[in-house]
């Protein structure tokens, strides 16, 4: 389902991603792993194509996804879902679930956001999945921050995906809502046969959520491998200090070593669900 090699991307001098392998088949839940600044959101920015790899092989949904004149063809397969959300505050629940359909009907349908009542009655069901049904027809903007990453994976459901990727999409909540987050996303991946690829820096929600974890340092693999096998010395490599030649502020700025990062709290609270 996915498959890179030797992926590679730089911004000026500085080297994000640096030869990357990884594979993801269907159906499968995969978390890369990483502190800040390892490269996790670059890796999937450059699977979906909002940021285009250096050099390197990518074959995502069976699409090259190095050759920009299948980007169209990638977006209909892939659907994202972000940190913040990214949902439109002043549109309803309903309205913003709808919106996954957009690359699936005509273009007058959607510059009139004109929707069947086939697609009406999908993002109905994407709602029930996430808990939300009963929220279809509250504006956005009156929901607590946990139901909106709900409403985006909804949306990202409507879409019809092969595959997810998800951005650190529990960064911003508290321990339990991220969890309540982090379950219906897999939920949705076990019952639709949907390949995710989930970033997050909380070892826990890994383990606890993970089919297999990529551990991402300074832009380079440092582990593939199942859940229970990794190691405290695999979670060293994962958060490393700094790079040679990297000063002691960079570093911080970047994620800090594994100790800070396991010693920190797992999330940064807001509203709840």
């Amino acid at each position: 389902m996915i498959r890179l090699r030797g992926l590679n991307k730089c911004y000026g001098s500085n080297k994000v991603l640096c030869g990357v392998d990884m594979d993801a088949s269907a159906g499968e839940f995969l978390v890369v792993l990483g502190q800040s600044g390892a490269g996790k959101s670059t890796l999937l920015r450059c699977m979906n194509r909002l940021a285009e790899a250096d050099t390197g092989e990518m074959s995502v949904a069976g699409i090259n996804a190095m050759s920009a004149q299948d980007t169209r063809a990638l977006r209909r397969q892939v659907a994202m879902i972000f940190q913040h959300h990214d949902v439109v505050p002043r549109l309803s629940v309903l309205r913003n679930v709808l919106t996954g359909r957009l690359g699936a009907v005509p273009v007058w349908s959607s510059i009139l956001q004109l929707f069947s009542r086939a697609d009406i009655a999908l993002a109905k069901d994407c709602l029930e999945r996430v808990g939300l049904s009963h929220k279809a027809q509250a504006r956005t903007d009156s929901l607590s921050g946990g139901q909106r990453q709900r409403v985006g994976i909804a949306r990202a459901l409507a879409q019809r995906p092969r595959i997810i990727l998800a951005d650190e999409p529990v960064a911003s909540l508290d321990p339990k809502t991220a969890r309540l987050v982090m379950r219906y996303l897999h939920d949705a991946s076990r019952e639709l046969g949907i390949t995710v690829v989930c970033n997050l820096h909380q070892v826990d929600y890994a383990r606890e959520f993970a089919d297999r974890i990529v551990g991402l340092a300074h832009g380079r693999v440092v582990y593939d491998g199942a859940p229970d096998q990794m190691t405290e010395d695999d979670l060293t490599r994962i958060y490393p200090g700094p790079e040679p030649g990297q000063s002691s502020a960079q570093s911080q700025q970047s994620g800090g070593d594994a100790a800070s990062i396991l010693a920190e709290p797992l999330a940064i609270a807001t509203k709840g669900a």
